[in-house]
């Protein structure tokens, strides 16, 4: 068998390095414990991967998110921002070079792909695309899923990887990690038809990677520094009590007494008190951005809540004013803020994928469309853990819902702008704005009131209602001036006009 090293580097023939390890492969999966043995960290992979029943003789990887969530996706996930760093590193060396740079998520979703043209083909026919699943349970054993798995560079070439589909590429894969908390954020890869391999191809993977992971640094650093400076107010509140500025992911980037506190603490979901190293207890306040720390006696006043108008009703689009200013929403954004403003206890990413996109929600669309909400109307009035809604909310939507609570149909009729989000498919806006419609309707026709009844025949809701311009048609007197109109709209209805 050829030599090779633990990135898997190789002798010079690819070639005849590809034919031992396909003795190699053919080996191990026929059951010949007698033959040559993989190298370790192909070894150890084929057997997580066998272990998740992973199919050699698969073709193609699973597909984890539709393409029409990509967009979403790419744009929540961090590595997003040193896209154009990857592209300016790796892309012309890919196109040169007769390879394709992959990017995935830390799940082993490949969310980018760009290199050499005459590849993408070929890539697509093995699964090697946007939106599909290369993890090792997914696809067996693969540059990318095993990087992943093992959180180090790797080099998988040929018959090294599990599913036979593979082994006409060679892949090199390294690590992204978060700076802030360590944990890997994604992969990058460079894969290309198994005679370009080169030993090189895992030096130039794990160099771009520390290049994405210093570039992130810079931008913590920064992002850092704004959270500092926009919520020292908060820690001066504190009049000199020990108090601590805490990044939403627990790290202290500001403190006073200066040089006292730890460099991260443990924030669990619901955490309101912990106990620092050395015995202090303190409070754990949620700021807009991060907490403040303080000592229990050190209690400051509560900020002003903020004010959230919605208007979802009619044909005119989601309106949406925060603090009496206006808020770009379109439709996405606005089915959340209708689904928390419904839920006020807040919703899990699940639970909103559910309501809003039904079985094929996916939670991490939905994080990403919280994500851009959360820059729209800031985090101190969309909080997380669950998702809810932390302002004096006022909508057309509970106007109308109380209206009708309350037996009072021409208060929800005047509230009431036309159905609710028309665009959207949403189940759970689907099922309100029918339920809105239906109870209105049926609550109009229950009085006597003929002026009520003409109101909602003029109504977006009433304009095509047969059965009200019927009976208004039925008993308005001959002399009323709203008869004509009445009458041409049910000839309308009845197709006689």
């Amino acid at each position: 068998m050829a030599a090779h090293d633990t990135h898997g580097g190789m002798a010079r023939d690819p070639a005849q390095h590809a034919r031992a390890l396909h003795d190699v492969y053919e080996a191990v999966l026929s059951g010949d414990s007698g033959g040559p043995a993989p190298r370790s960290l192909v070894s150890e992979s084929w057997q997580r991967s066998l272990a998740a029943h992973v199919d050699p003789d698969r073709r193609r990887p699973p597909v984890v998110v539709p393409e029409r969530d990509l967009l979403d996706v790419r744009e929540a996930h961090p590595l997003h921002e040193v896209l154009p760093l990857l592209r300016s590193t790796l892309v012309s060396i890919a196109d040169e070079a007769m390879h394709v740079m992959l990017v995935t998520d830390a799940e082993g979703t490949i969310l980018w792909r760009e290199g050499a043209t005459s590849l993408l083909h070929a890539a697509d026919r093995t699964g090697l695309a946007p939106g599909h699943g290369v993890s090792e349970d997914a696809i067996g054993t693969n540059a990318m899923g095993t990087t992943l798995a093992v959180d180090a560079p790797v080099q998988i070439h040929s018959a090294e990887h599990l599913v036979r589909a593979y082994h006409i590429w060679t892949c090199a894969a390294a690590p992204v990690h978060d700076p802030d908390t360590g944990a890997i954020l994604g992969a990058i890869d460079i894969s290309g038809p198994l005679h370009t391999v080169h030993p090189a191809m895992t030096q130039l993977v794990t160099a771009t990677a520390q290049l994405a992971e210093n570039q992130l640094r810079v931008r913590l650093a920064i992002a850092d520094e704004r959270l500092r400076v926009r919520n020292m107010p908060h820690l001066a509140s504190l009049r000199g009590s020990a108090g601590a500025l805490v990044t939403p992911t627990g790290r202290i980037i500001a403190g006073e007494p200066y040089g006292t506190w730890p460099t991260r603490i443990a924030l669990g979901e619901g955490v309101d008190r912990v106990r620092l190293d050395d015995g202090r207890e303190m409070v754990v306040e949620p700021l807009a951005e991060g907490y403040l720390l303080r000592a229990p006696s050190a209690a400051r006043s509560s900020p002003r809540r903020r004010a959230l108008s919605m208007r979802f009703m009619g044909d005119s689009g989601p309106r949406v004013l925060l603090d009496g200013s206006p808020v770009t929403t379109t439709l996405r954004p606005a089915e959340i803020l209708v689904a928390l403003s419904l839920h006020r206890g807040g919703l899990t990413a699940e639970q909103l994928a559910l309501r809003l996109y039904g079985e094929e929600g996916n939670p991490t669309t939905v994080r990403g469309e919280i994500l851009r909400l959360r820059n729209l109307i800031g985090a101190d009035v969309l909080r997380t853990r669950p998702y809810r809604l932390d302002a004096d909310v006022e909508s057309d939507v509970d106007a109308v819902r109380s209206a009708l609570r309350a037996g009072s149909p021409a208060d929800a009729l005047r509230a009431c702008a036309g159905p609710l989000l028309p665009r959207s498919d949403a189940p759970e806006i689907r099922e309100l704005r029918d339920e809105i419609a239906a109870g209105l309707r049926r609550a109009v026709l229950d009085t006597s009131d003929l002026d009520l009844l003409a109101e909602f025949a003029e109504h977006p809701l009433g304009r095509d209602d047969l059965e009200v311009h019927d009976l208004l048609e039925e008993r308005l007197p001959p002399g009323d001036k709203r008869l004509p109109e009445i009458s041409a709209r049910r000839a309308r209805l009845l197709g006689d006009d």
